[in-house]
């Protein structure tokens, strides 16, 4: 089936709600897809009505969620964007249905995931990532009785502390690898915004019983087929923590494979996009954490500003630059804040697994030059996730690079990718 659309969204977090209902609220037909059950990105996930407003920002996910129900928007839930067979048509895939939707406006809005580094025992059952340990608890995995220790780097690690302790989890310990003077230099930069400040104050309040320490990180993980301990390093000494559980995330890195396969110019980790949100391919803009890891409010605001912008009401465009600048300024604070520390890349030893789809282990990739090299002679990158996990891992290690992004972006059925583009046909509203 091939439908037409003025404005399609890929991806129903905060900014492809934000894009969605400002186009759709403008008049123009639009079509938001996601691969989630319900919009609401991973800010959002479990967010049904009657809780809502109890998370974090459920304000805001009323407000838009109601504003998205009152378009004739159409959302497609479980589907996902596979490839782009010509210009202007994306290819999107649900089970065996295949559709190809033709656009005049192309809004991509695929978010983050998190990034995740390879240490002894970090394969072992009850470690996870901190962002997914957050998803299983809203999706009912019930942590009660658990002893869970968080590490990585992020602000999104006491949100998760406080969340999983609100479900009854006993979190023993945060371990932020930044050191204190970068945040309290990040601290200082968020004077102007009190809003973020009363936030991570809420959530520290939520675990003020729970011990957080400043440059410090998890070295390696002991147990008998599950986490049992846990060690952690301030860089003089080391120590053990026995625990149940380990979510450990090193922040966030952008979603980029849609962005690479139409083309867009990547600049550095982010997608570059104007003052408009529009990337270097016309037509096509990318808001979110693919042009900053920035949290909500940039993301919303960046989606309105690709809606306008397919609306072609640059005036309200204009309104928000003061803002959209601030936010993007807040954006490069967060990396800069929370930049990796070199110790993390010595972490692995030569019997770690890298890639944990194809058991590639450490002293494997150590004897390649290139991300090609070691994709060739070790199969690293080449199972189910991509590369989505080592390829990260592997930039951080060695400085890699990965290569461009070939179509099908996600696993799909033989009948997609062979399909020929069909005959235009009007959408269904």
């Amino acid at each position: 089936m091939r439908a037409s659309f003025d404005v399609v969204v890929v991806g129903g977090g905060p900014g492809g709600i934000a894009a969605a209902v400002i186009a759709a609220e403008a008049g123009l037909p639009v079509c938001l897809l996601d691969d989630n059950a319900a919009p609401g990105g991973q800010i959002w996930r479990g967010a049904q009505a009657q809780r809502g407003a109890h998370l974090a920002h459920g304000r805001e996910f009323h407000a838009w969620t109601d504003r998205l129900q009152r378009t004739n928007c159409t959302v497609l839930p479980h589907w996902q964007a596979t490839a782009q067979p010509s210009s202007h048509v994306l290819r999107v895939e649900h089970e065996d249905e295949v559709r190809d939707l033709k656009f005049k406006h192309l809004v991509i809005a695929t978010g983050a995931r998190e990034r995740f580094l390879p240490f002894p025992g970090w394969t072992l059952p009850g470690v996870m990532g901190a962002g997914g340990l957050q998803a299983f608890v809203r999706s009912g995995l019930d942590p009660r009785g658990k002893r869970v220790v968080i590490a990585g780097t992020g602000p999104l690690l006491l949100a998760i502390a406080a969340g999983v302790s609100d479900a009854g989890a006993t979190v023993i310990g945060i371990f932020e690898q930044a050191p204190l003077a970068r945040l309290l230099r990040f601290g200082l930069h968020l004077a102007g915004q009190p809003n973020k400040l009363m936030e991570g104050a809420q959530y520290r309040r939520k675990t003020l019983g729970t011990p957080y320490r400043t440059g410090s990180w998890v070295t390696r993980v002991e147990g008998t087929g599950h986490v049992q301990r846990v060690y952690v390093s301030d860089g003089r000494e080391e120590w053990g923590i026995a625990c149940d559980w380990l979510a450990t995330g090193f922040h966030l890195v952008p979603n980029l494979e849609l962005p690479n396969l139409v083309g867009c110019r990547i600049d550095g980790d982010y997608v570059a996009v104007d003052e408009r949100q529009q990337s270097s391919v016309p037509g096509i803009a990318c808001v979110g954490e693919l042009t900053g890891i920035g949290g909500v409010e940039k993301a919303l605001l960046e989606g309105q500003v690709a809606g306008w912008a397919a609306a072609g009401n640059d005036a309200k465009i204009q309104a928000t630059l003061p803002r959209l600048k601030r936010y993007r300024r807040f954006a490069q604070q967060l990396d800069s804040a929370f930049a990796l520390r070199s110790e993390l890349r010595e972490l692995a030893e030569a019997e770690t697994v890298v890639c944990r789809c194809e058991d590639v282990l450490h002293a494997q990739l150590t004897k390649c030059s290139s991300w090609r090299e070691a994709k060739l002679h070790t199969r690293c990158g080449m199972g189910a996730c991509q590369g989505r996990i080592c390829g990260t891992a592997t930039e951080s290690l060695f400085g890699w690079k990965c290569g461009g992004t070939r179509p099908p972006i996600f696993p799909a059925a033989v009948s997609a990718v062979a399909a020929e583009p069909e005959p235009h046909q009007p959408a269904s509203r």
